[in-house]
């Protein structure tokens, strides 16, 4: 279950079951265990004799923290307790633990000691205030605890969710009124979790590792119904088909990409130039008016906006195509058209203006793919923004059952969804693609893969993490981040493929 996402109900009951078949307090230990072994890595550059600052908070997630804290204890390593609050907590395991801790003489320093603490150099903090349950905006004391930690730089080792953040959704709860522990690594518990994946939690979680607690071994546990997938490099790699030694260019499909209209023109040839940078074997453009066609990129091929759709081609409408009448009648061709076909931007906001047009479309959910941003599905669910984003892997799932194609909903850690109800999150990516068309560069690689036979599920698997991967590569080498041309981007994408399985 390396890759296997779970929310917050499925957690809950495994670890329910493995704590009723397991010796009381095997899961803490074993939980504290693995803390305590990545905070001794982590601490191994710290001044000597530098106290381990450990926040220890009042359910299962603070007693985890504070075992680890007992572990390092007795390998040497010098740590400072403090503790929300001063009453036993109600859980079982860490009641005990608190209780082993106090008879051996450990204390609970004051809370408000900790800024003049980490003021005083390089410092390791292990955040065990709260876990996955957390419903309500951090406040008070917490709050403090929290900001404190995030402004003073030190390194941070969050035992299984940054506190503040929603496992679920990603976003910090309370939202601006809220806060959350910006960490430098998650060490997270039995499974992974939607929310160390999405909305914020690229700004909250840093690396993320799981430990599965020993929760699935010697036994086969089927990941639950409702489970989603993290789209890993690992996971990319099982999904790509090597060529064929005798292919030609009528073996990798075609894709003629609808769009580019006056004043938007570059967003259709962005798209155009990543499908045949994605392995298309053809790539004809289709612009509103005149002027579609450059010497400068002889690849590509034009074709009159008003032509008659050719069969077996795969459509890519939408990058640049406006809202006039005549991209609204193309748009109506495409869908009545069977072939498969992305849409993307203004074909999105189209449908969205016109949403009866989804009866026309006869295609498959194999042969469909969807590509909006948190606005766009806004639109086309009538709602608004903040609602997408409140729930991004609900709000995906719901366009994908109501459209009847798979959709990718874009931003940090995309999410995938199936009308089947199947989602993943992407894992590749970084703040580099955070510019002007490189949305439409995505488009014209998921058209590609397309037409190159791979059905939508797998195309889009692929071709966003393809996608995002290629921006982590131009961020390796630009650590800020910003400037990423959109046609560099491209130029990326042959070189950034997973390794392709054998020849079926």
């Amino acid at each position: 279950m390396n890759d296997t996402l779970l929310r917050t109900g499925d957690l809950r009951r495994l670890e329910g079951e493995a704590m009723a078949r397991l010796p009381a307090g095997a899961l803490m230990a074993r939980a504290a265990d693995a803390v305590a072994d990545l905070a001794a890595t982590m601490a191994r550059g710290l001044p000597r004799g530098r106290a381990i600052e450990v926040l220890v908070g009042g359910g299962n997630n603070g007693g985890d923290a504070l075992l680890a804290a007992s572990r390092l204890q007795a390998r040497g390593f010098a740590v400072r307790c403090r503790a929300l609050s001063s009453e036993a907590p109600m859980a079982a395991d860490a009641r005990a633990v608190h209780a082993r801790w106090r008879a051996q003489g450990g204390i609970f320093h004051d809370a408000a000691g900790l800024a003049e603490s980490l003021a005083a150099g390089p410092a390791l903090v292990i955040d065990g205030l709260f876990g996955i349950g957390l419903s309500r905006p951090l406040a008070g004391l917490a709050a403090n605890l929290v900001d404190t930690v995030n402004r003073s730089g030190a390194a941070v080792l969050a035992v299984d969710v940054p506190s503040g953040l929603d496992a679920e959704t990603g976003w910090v709860v309370g939202g601006a009124q809220g806060t959350a522990i910006r960490a430098t690594r998650t060490l997270t518990f039995i499974a992974d979790k939607p929310g160390l994946h999405t909305g914020q939690a690229a700004s909250h979680t840093g690396r993320v590792e799981v430990d599965g607690l020993g929760v699935f071994a010697g036994c086969a546990v089927p990941a639950p119904a409702g489970a989603g997938h993290l789209i890993t490099r690992a996971a990319a790699r099982r999904l790509p088909v090597a060529r064929r030694a005798d292919a030609h260019k009528g073996s990798h499909g075609g894709v003629l990409v609808l769009g580019g209209a006056p004043g938007t023109r570059g967003a259709a040839w962005l798209a155009a130039l990543a499908a045949q940078a994605s392995g298309a074997g053809k790539v004809w453009l289709a612009c509103p008016g005149d002027g579609a066609s450059d010497p400068t990129y002889p690849q590509l091929m034009t074709r009159a906006f008003d032509a008659p759709l050719q069969a077996g081609e795969t459509l890519v409408i939408g990058c640049g195509l406006g809202a006039s009448d005549i991209a609204l009648a193309r748009l109506h061709d495409a869908l009545a058209s069977p072939a498969a076909c992305v849409l993307d931007a203004d074909a999105l906001n189209l449908l969205a203006r016109e949403p009866a047009l989804l009866a026309r479309w006869p295609g498959p959910p194999a042969t469909r793919i969807l590509t909006p941003h948190p606005l766009e599905t806004a639109r086309l669910l009538g709602c608004d923004t903040a609602s997408v984003q409140a729930d991004r892997i609900a709000s995906a799932q719901r366009l994908a059952a109501i459209c009847g194609a798979v959709v990718v909903l874009k931003g940090a850690g995309s999410v995938l969804a199936h009308p089947d109800g199947r989602w993943a999150i992407n894992a590749s990516g970084s703040p580099a693609l955070a510019t002007g068309g490189t949305g439409d560069v995505l488009a014209g690689l998921l058209g590609a893969l397309l037409a190159q036979g791979y059905d939508a599920w797998t195309a889009a698997r692929l071709g966003v993490w393809l996608h995002g991967h290629a921006g982590d590569r131009w961020h390796l080498a630009h650590p800020q981040g910003a400037g990423l041309n959109p046609l560099h981007l491209v130029d990326l994408i042959p070189a950034a493929w997973p390794v392709a399985s054998e020849t079926p």
